[in-house]
């Protein structure tokens, strides 16, 4: 019996090579392992294969053991995605495993229970493989931040070119799924951490409306922006995850915003010819923006009339002259707030903002080598109950919300005006070199999102071109709850530009 035991799983590990796991959708995966004869076998030669697969790149930050893994699959009840692995970026909160924002402060940050959205991915069947590494802190630790590293996870490089940032700071989550190795992973973003990795890793992200998904079990940095989302190869697969982890949650007030007529089961139902008749605003590049961007947003154009959509060229203007300045001080103000309350509640021995930055000062060679803490200092400055100068930061803050409406009011006065269904617009430009000593290189870019950020609307990001052999993506944005609207134009012009990249050993 063990010779015929050993054999087999020879044989197993010989069946299974790396091009039988790597870039399966969310459907081929499960066909996959329902087909295999030892469940066991399979998840554990996959597991396996994930590691040694992630070497040069460094995605992903922990693994749940193959033991814990096949327990989760024998227990889970839902059959709908039942096997289906999934990577959560490092500041989600999952059983059995450490959350650590990237930071070696957290490393005893075992939460008591799973965030609402894991539950919500176990109970629609979804397997939780691990944890995908991210930019330290969510990227908003200090400025001349490097994004893809962390002093828990390492350097999380990009899988078009290893030199090249990963764009931050749902690093690791966007670079495992542009590897092939899970179908789809969830991000988080406040502003631009999925939409930006997406689209320099080459695949699909999905920034949902605030409070489409609970963000409770999520270390957090601002009320009013963040949100998780899914990150996949595919429009249908990101918008299968999206549908599993959206919902009301009474922990999460904004969830209760969303709309009883919302319509879930639409999030699937997808229309290859929706852009037919629509009319879109295309965000077009400043007028000193380079000759690439003017060359991608024209293939846009071209491919949104093929589609026979009415384009009308649009720009945004009379933003605030403080509107950047409020912008950051909202961000700071909700984060002491946020992690505080996260910490205070969870089992780690930093209980609030002022420890981890005592811990920093004390293990800064290892934590701070590149850059410093400037905006975890900033953000207890700007805590309730003080005052910068002789105005109390509560007033700050309500001043700094009213100047950021300009967000919501530039969306939705544009497509009001123009009778638009939708924005669409480029991303942001290509990826940049790693560098320790400047950080990573923002200025001088190209691209959307920061708007639908800051005003809590959805955006949509999708593969586009290649340039200067990297990825490239183009952004479908609306208004409040557009979710639906947004998932059929992306997949309608998915299917149709037919631009689904592979990273560069892929390619031979």
């Amino acid at each position: 019996m063990r010779s015929k035991s050993i054999f087999f799983l020879l044989l197993s590990s010989f069946l299974w090579s790396s091009e039988s796991f790597k870039a399966l959708s969310v459907t081929e995966f499960q066909e996959k392992l329902s087909d295999s004869e030892n469940k066991k076998v399979f998840l554990e030669n996959y597991s396996d294969w994930v590691k040694k697969s992630d070497k040069d790149v460094n995605s992903i930050i922990s693994l749940y053991e193959t033991n814990q893994l096949y327990r989760s699959y024998v227990y889970g009840r839902n059959k709908d995605w039942r096997g289906v692995p999934i990577l959560l970026k490092d500041n989600i909160d999952a059983k059995g495993l450490a959350n650590t924002a990237g930071s070696i402060s957290m490393t005893d940050n075992f939460p008591r229970s799973d965030a609402h959205l894991v539950k919500n991915l176990k109970k629609a069947g979804f397997l939780i493989l691990g944890k995908a590494n991210l930019s330290e802190w969510a990227n908003f630790r200090g400025e001349k931040s490097v994004s893809g590293w962390s002093s828990y996870g390492g350097q999380t490089r990009n899988p078009y070119n290893y030199d090249y940032s990963p764009c931050g700071s749902s690093s690791g989550s966007a670079a495992a799924v542009a590897l092939g190795l899970v179908p789809v992973s969830i991000g988080t973003e406040t502003n631009g951490s999925i939409t930006c990795p997406a689209s320099m890793n080459g695949v699909v992200g999905i920034k949902p409306t605030v409070g489409l998904v609970s963000r409770h079990g999520i270390i957090p940095i601002s009320s009013t922006q963040d949100t998780a989302g899914p990150l996949a190869r595919s429009v249908l697969d990101a918008a299968i995850v999206l549908q599993a982890i959206s919902g009301k949650d009474p922990r999460d007030e904004y969830t209760h915003s969303i709309p009883s007529n919302y319509d879930f089961d639409a999030l699937t139902e997808l229309n290859k010819d929706y852009l037919n008749g629509k009319r879109i605003g295309l965000i077009m590049p400043d007028l000193n923006a380079p000759n690439e961007a003017l060359r991608l947003i024209g293939k846009v154009k071209k491919q949104l009339k093929s589609l026979g959509a009415e384009v009308i060229e649009v720009r945004f203007y009379g933003m605030p002259e403080n509107f950047w300045s409020a912008a950051l001080f909202v961000l700071q103000h909700e984060f002491y707030i946020g992690l505080n309350s996260y910490l205070k509640k969870s089992k780690s021995r930093m209980q609030d903002m002022e420890s981890i930055i005592d811990f920093n000062e004390l293990n800064s060679k290892q934590v701070m080598s590149f850059y410093g803490q400037e905006y975890f200092i900033k953000s207890v400055e700007s805590a309730p109950g003080r005052t910068i100068g002789s105005v109390r930061t509560e007033n700050i803050y309500q001043e700094s919300l009213k100047t950021l409406e300009y967000a919501k009011k530039a969306i939705d006065d544009t497509l009001a005006d123009n009778k638009l269904d939708a924005l669409v617009g480029l991303t942001r430009n290509t990826a940049w070199k790693i560098n320790y000593q400047t950080g990573d290189t923002f200025e001088n870019g190209w691209g959307n999102g920061a708007l639908s950020a800051i005003s809590g609307y959805p955006h949509i990001t999708i593969p586009l071109d290649f340039s200067d052999n990297l990825p490239t993506g183009v952004s479908f944005m609306g208004s409040a709850w557009d979710e639906v609207k947004l998932l059929n134009m992306a997949y309608s012009f998915e299917q149709n530009n037919k631009f689904f990249p592979k990273p560069i050993q892929d390619k031979n």
